[in-house]
């Protein structure tokens, strides 16, 4: 599991959409997962 999807996993238990949740930096939105991040449902299961 790439850290990336482990966020968007650990943010989608705490009820948060990681594609959602940004922050400006610079002029920019960024977000905690990146571009790459996926929520891993199999842990889920």
């Amino acid at each position: 599991m790439h850290v990336h999807d482990f966020h968007a996993t650990i943010l989608h238990l705490m009820g948060f959409d990681h594609k959602e949740l940004t922050y400006r930096y610079a002029g920019r939105d960024y977000r905690l997962t990146d571009v790459e991040g996926d929520v891993v449902w199999e842990v889920l299961a």
